[in-house]
């Protein structure tokens, strides 16, 4: 019952390219981030890194953790902490999911992309993801290798 959305129109600030790589994602939410000013100006300058944050449920709200948006230069004063926890903003159905996802054994909450909507607002993609072993993770590299040799292939011969 995961939300799919076409992002084919928004503006992609950072990805997080490492998490398929070490997890199998199960499936995707898109949630909002309670976010202050001048983090949304950083998020504008494509300022931004999630590679090794990760989602946490505490209590009944889910919070993105050791995600870096950089200071904000000319607020001077008034900035934020780059790597304050910051809430995310789901359906309560949607974190009872994730809740009880996490509570299963090698389940992890995962950031996959942080975007801007076409309206504007800042949304990240999270999955549900089981850590791979490293036997999983030289199949996913030959798998890659063979697609890549596969289309050189294709495109020599026609």
């Amino acid at each position: 019952m995961a939300k799919k959305k076409d992002n084919s129109q928004s503006k992609l600030i950072a990805e997080n390219r490492r998490a398929r790589f070490d997890f199998e994602i199960e499936d995707t939410f898109e949630a909002g981030i309670m976010l202050v000013g001048t983090e949304v100006k950083a998020l504008r300058e494509g300022r931004a890194n999630i590679a090794e944050s990760y989602a946490a449920v505490e209590g009944n709200e889910v919070f993105l953790i050791n995600a870096n948006i950089p200071i904000y230069a000319p607020a001077s004063q008034f900035n934020h902490d780059p790597r304050r926890p910051r809430k995310l903003l789901l359906k309560r159905r949607e974190i009872n999911r994730l809740m009880g996802d996490t509570q299963r054994k090698g389940r992890t909450i995962v950031p996959l992309k942080l975007y801007f909507t076409q309206k504007g607002f800042v949304k990240l993609l999270v999955g549900i993801g089981i850590g791979k072993r490293n036997i999983d993770k030289r199949d996913t590299e030959k798998k890659r290798d063979w697609q890549k040799q596969k289309a050189r292939l294709m495109r020599e011969k026609g």
